[in-house]
């Protein structure tokens, strides 16, 4: 089940097994090291899959410079190439989508899933650049799917 929290919402638990595959996914898999954990996590609204005491997907939306943002996207490699990105993703535009209608959305992508979130429609809007050795892109939603709204407030919506 879906769950979309803000901090505070958060059971400890909950944001014990975050920040641990957050960790493991960004820091030692990625052999970035960097402040993983940062003041975004305080406003952000945490999206959040997980079956008994495993995150399947997570991302956060959050708000920046009068644009939503979604970031720290991740599906641990146990939940991979299983549809779980997908998903995450469709659930994360349809929330911005009921939760921010007007506002524009931008990510910054690592290079390598380009092609991925281009098919949900986004465009780039940036030269390659790295980041902690990283390259990435940023990139804005363009393309504005239908969405359902009664479904997404049957998902345990937390505002």
């Amino acid at each position: 089940m879906w769950q979309y929290k803000q901090l505070e919402e958060l059971s400890a638990k909950d944001l014990h097994l975050i920040l641990k595959e957050r960790t493991k996914v960004f820091v030692v898999e990625q052999a970035a090291a960097y402040q993983e954990v940062d003041d975004i996590d305080l406003h952000a609204t945490h999206l959040l899959k997980r079956c008994k005491d495993t995150v399947n997907a997570y991302c956060r939306v959050y708000l920046k410079d009068g644009k939503v943002r979604i970031g720290r996207v991740l599906v641990p490699e146990h939940c991979r190439n299983i549809g779980h990105g997908r998903e995450l993703m469709q659930v994360a535009l349809n929330y911005i989508t009921v939760r921010y209608p007007k506002r524009e959305v931008q990510i910054q992508a690592e290079a390598y899933l380009k092609d991925f979130y281009e098919s949900f429609g986004f465009e780039l809007i940036s030269e390659l650049y790295y980041e902690d050795d990283i390259a990435h892109y940023d990139m804005l939603y363009k393309k504005h799917h239908q969405v359902d709204s009664t479904k997404i407030k049957q998902t345990n919506l937390s505002e």
